[in-house]
C-alpha cells in the first residue's frame, strides 16, 4: 500500500503532493478553444453592471477579434500590455486576446494613483495600455494625461512621452473620444475574419512554458515586484483548484473578487475556462448587496472572497432575505479566515463544501487548499493540504526543516513558481533558492499534513525576549461579542522592544473600552500577549483584495505615540 505523500515523514514539515492528474502541456488558448467546442453554446460569463451576458463560442470569437486587433497594431509575442480597469468585461477580453497572441499582460492595481502607475508601466517597458475612464475615485484618463501630456497632441500609436518613453498605444474604455487614445470599441472593430483565422492559426506555435503575465506584488516596503507567471503555471493551478473545489461545467461561480488579482484571474476566470462553468460578475467592484442579489438572481452554485467580503455579505441587516440556498461552494482565501466567521458561511450562506485555499502571487498563486471532503474541523482550522505536483517544506531561520508542529517559513517547489520577478535578478534570488520559493509566511504542519497559516515573518514581534504571532491573539480577539474585525501588530518599545497593539472594528451598535478588551484577555492569553494599546476604528486600511496592511497601522500608532524606532538590544 502506498503512502500517501501529503502527510509528512521522518517527523518533519516537509509534504508533497500526489502527482495525478498529470500536469497540462496546453496553453490558455488551447483551453479556451477546447472549452468553446465543447460548450459553445453554455454561458460563459455575465456582466450585471454592464449587461453583457456571452455563450462560451462568443467569449472566444469577441476576444480573438481583439487579438487580430491588436496584431494589426502590431503587438507580438512577448510583447508587454497594460490592463488598468475594474472588474468589466474588456478586462476578461485583454486576458484570452493576449493569451491568444502571445503577447504578455500586465495587470495594473485598479487602486494605483501616478508614481505607482509610471513605475509599473516602465519597469515592463509596457507597449500599449488598455485603460478604463475612472473607476470610484480615480480619474484614470486624468492620471495618465499628467504622466503623458504629449497624449492631446499625439495621434494614437505615436505617443512618445518623457515619462513613459516605452508607451505607444492607449486604448480607453467606453464611447467618448480622448486625443491619443483609440477607443476598444475601435480595435476589435479593425480585423477581418482572415485575419481572425491568422491569430488563431498563430497560437499553435506558442509554448506553455513562455511568460503570459506579469502581476505586481503589493509588498508592504520597497518598490513593486513584476512576478511572472507563464502558461503552465497559471492553467495548471486552475485546474486543480477546480478539482479541489469540486467545480464544473454545470456550476456558476459568482466572482466580487478583483480579475487583476490572481484570485479573480486564475481562481476564478481560469478555473471556469478549463472546466467550462459559468463566471457570474455582480459588479465591477465589491458591493456586499450586488454580490448577494448575483446569487440570488443568477442561482450561482460557488461563491469566492477573501473574509473581509464574507463577513461584510454576512453583516447585511436585509441578509435574511436573499436566497442563497443554490450555494454550496466556493473559496475563501486572501488572508486568515476567523473560525467563526467560516462556521457562519457554512450554516447560514449553505457554503457546506466551502474550501480555504492559501497561496501567493509567486506561487500562481495555491498551494495548500481543503478538500470538502475533508473534516469541518480541519476546514475551519487549517488552509488544507498540499496541492497536487507541488512539494513544500517548513524551515527555520537557519533553513533547516522543522518537526511537524513547529513554526517556520514555508516554502513552495513545483511547476507554479514563478519564472522570477521582472528585470530583478537580486530580488528573484532572494525569494528563490534552489527551485524553492521562500513564502515569507510563518506556518506549522500538522501530522496529517495539513497546514495553518499562523503569520508573516516579519509580522512576528519580540516582547522581551517571547515571540507573540499576531494570528493567534487576533483568533481570540475575534471571540468577543462586539468585536467585527481585529488586526495585531507591534510597535517599539523602549523597555521591551516591541508592544503588541489592537486594531480593533465592532459590531455596528457595539461600543466598547480600552480596558473592557484588556479584560477580556487577562487570564484566557499569555499576559505578554495582551494588548498594551487598543484602538477602535471604523475600518482597517486595506489593499484592494482586502488585506490588512498593518504597515499603515504601524505607522500611524507611532505617530500617535510619539514613539521612536529605534529599539533597545
Amino acid at each position: 500500500m502506498r503512502t500517501d505523500p501529503r502527510l509528512p515523514r521522518d517527523g518533519l514539515s516537509h509534504v508533497a503532493g500526489v502527482q495525478t492528474p498529470p500536469l497540462s502541456e496546453w496553453t490558455i488558448p488551447q483551453w479556451l478553444d477546447d472549452t468553446a467546442a465543447r460548450h459553445a453554446d453554455r454561458t460563459a460569463c455575465v456582466f450585471r453592471e454592464a449587461g453583457v451576458r456571452w455563450t462560451w463560442a462568443e467569449l472566444r470569437d469577441h476576444a480573438d477579434r481583439l487579438a487580430a486587433g491588436l496584431r494589426r497594431l502590431g503587438f507580438a509575442r512577448g510583447e508587454r500590455i497594460g490592463i488598468w480597469s475594474p472588474n468589466r468585461p474588456e478586462w476578461i477580453l485583454a486576458q484570452y486576446a493576449t493569451a491568444r497572441l502571445g503577447v504578455i499582460l500586465v495587470n495594473i492595481n485598479p487602486a494605483y494613483r501616478l508614481a505607482e502607475l509610471e513605475y509599473a508601466l516602465n519597469k515592463v517597458q509596457c507597449k500599449g495600455l488598455i485603460s478604463a475612464a475612472a473607476f470610484k475615485t480615480s480619474d484614470y484618463l486624468g492620471m495618465l494625461a499628467t504622466l503623458a501630456p504629449e497624449l492631446a497632441t499625439s495621434a494614437p500609436g505615436e505617443l512618445r512621452a518623457a515619462k513613459l518613453p516605452h508607451l505607444r498605444w492607449v486604448i480607453r474604455l467606453g464611447d467618448e473620444r480622448t486625443p491619443g487614445m483609440l477607443n476598444f470599441a475601435d480595435v476589435t472593430a479593425l480585423p477581418e475574419a482572415s485575419e481572425v483565422s491568422t491569430v488563431r492559426q498563430a497560437s499553435r506555435a506558442l509554448a506553455c512554458r513562455d511568460a503570459i503575465n506579469i502581476q505586481f506584488t503589493s509588498g508592504t516596503t520597497g518598490s513593486p515586484k513584476g512576478a511572472t507567471l507563464t502558461h503552465h503555471n497559471i492553467v495548471n493551478n486552475a485546474r486543480y483548484v477546480a478539482a479541489a473545489m469540486g467545480f464544473g461545467a454545470d456550476d456558476r461561480l459568482c466572482i466580487p473578487v478583483p480579475l487583476y488579482h490572481c484570485f479573480g484571474m486564475v481562481m476564478s476566470s481560469l478555473v471556469c475556462t478549463v472546466t467550462g462553468g459559468a463566471m457570474v460578475f455582480p459588479g465591477e467592484g465589491f458591493d456586499p448587496a450586488a454580490t448577494l442579489q448575483a446569487v440570488h438572481d443568477e442561482r450561482c452554485t460557488a461563491l469566492h472572497g477573501v473574509p473581509t467580503m464574507f463577513i461584510a455579505e454576512l453583516g447585511l441587516p436585509d441578509f435574511a432575505r436573499y436566497d442563497l440556498s443554490s450555494l454550496r461552494k466556493g473559496i475563501m482565501a486572501g488572508s486568515p479566515c476567523p473560525i467563526e466567521v467560516m462556521k457562519r458561511v457554512v450554516a447560514e450562506m449553505h457554503m457546506s463544501d466551502v474550501t480555504i485555499a492559501y497561496g501567493m502571487t509567486e506561487t500562481s498563486p495555491v498551494s495548500f487548499q481543503s478538500a470538502v471532503d475533508d473534516p469541518l474541523d480541519k476546514r475551519v482550522s487549517t488552509v488544507g493540504r498540499v496541492q497536487p505536483h507541488l512539494e513544500v517544506k517548513i524551515v527555520d531561520g537557519d533553513g533547516r526543516i522543522v518537526p511537524v508542529g513547529e513554526k517556520g517559513e514555508l516554502c513552495t517547489k513545483g511547476y507554479s513558481v514563478m519564472l522570477g520577478y521582472w528585470d530583478d535578478e537580486a530580488r528573484t534570488a532572494e525569494a528563490i533558492r534552489d527551485g524553492w520559493m521562500h513564502t515569507g509566511d510563518l506556518a506549522t504542519l500538522d501530522a496529517q499534513g495539513y497546514c495553518n497559516i499562523v503569520g508573516r515573518v516579519k509580522d512576528m514581534l519580540i516582547r522581551g525576549g517571547e515571540n507573540v504571532y499576531p494570528r493567534e491573539i487576533e483568533e481570540f480577539l475575534f471571540r468577543h461579542p462586539k468585536v467585527a474585525q481585529a488586526q495585531v501588530f507591534g510597535v517599539p518599545d523602549p523597555k521591551y522592544g516591541e508592544e503588541v497593539c489592537a486594531w480593533i472594528v465592532l459590531k455596528p451598535g457595539q461600543s466598547a473600552t480600552e480596558d473592557e478588551i484588556k479584560t477580556f484577555c487577562q487570564g484566557q492569553i499569555a499576559h505578554y500577549k495582551v494588548p498594551r494599546y487598543v484602538r477602535f476604528v471604523d475600518e482597517l486600511p486595506m489593499t484592494v483584495t482586502g488585506k490588512a496592511q498593518k504597515f499603515v497601522m504601524r505607522a500611524k500608532m507611532i505617530a500617535e505615540l510619539g514613539l521612536s524606532e529605534q529599539r533597545t538590544a
